[in-house]
């Protein structure tokens, strides 16, 4: 039965947290911002950094940007397998399942993930990240 929680559960909560996260026109600032701009020197680093790891997602899974013990840390997980069963904080994430991008992009990945940074509500990501 665990293994049902985890497909059913977590791709019940990964995909109420991605909708929760997309938002157009929403501009990228606050304290997540900052913290950002610290850890990987500018946004554009960051979202390399995040493009990287979301293209090396093998199959179906996830790309997340986490709170781990207070650190800013990007991660992948597969399948609807969840960070926070290892006591990380989802603060941003982006499904690379198939299905999420077959119909527009068909096996074109990369173009999905770059379209993705026009749709991030970084007010979600920043409210998340306060709530450390």
């Amino acid at each position: 039965i665990k293994q049902a929680v985890i497909n059913q559960g977590g791709g019940y909560y990964h995909h109420s947290f991605f909708w929760s996260i997309l938002k157009k026109d929403v501009l990228f600032k606050g304290e997540v911002a900052q913290a950002i701009e610290k850890e990987w020197g500018s946004l554009d680093k960051f979202k390399e950094e995040f493009n990287k790891a979301a293209l090396k997602v093998f199959g179906s899974g996830w790309a997340w940007l986490v709170l781990d013990k207070g650190a800013l840390k990007i991660v992948q997980s597969k399948n609807q397998d969840s960070p926070i069963s290892e006591g990380k904080t989802l603060l941003l994430g982006l499904d690379v399942w198939e299905h999420s991008y077959y119909i527009k992009y068909q096996n074109r990945r990369a173009e999905y993930i770059e379209a993705f940074w026009n749709v991030v509500n970084w007010e979600q990501v920043n409210m998340y990240y306060l709530k450390k």
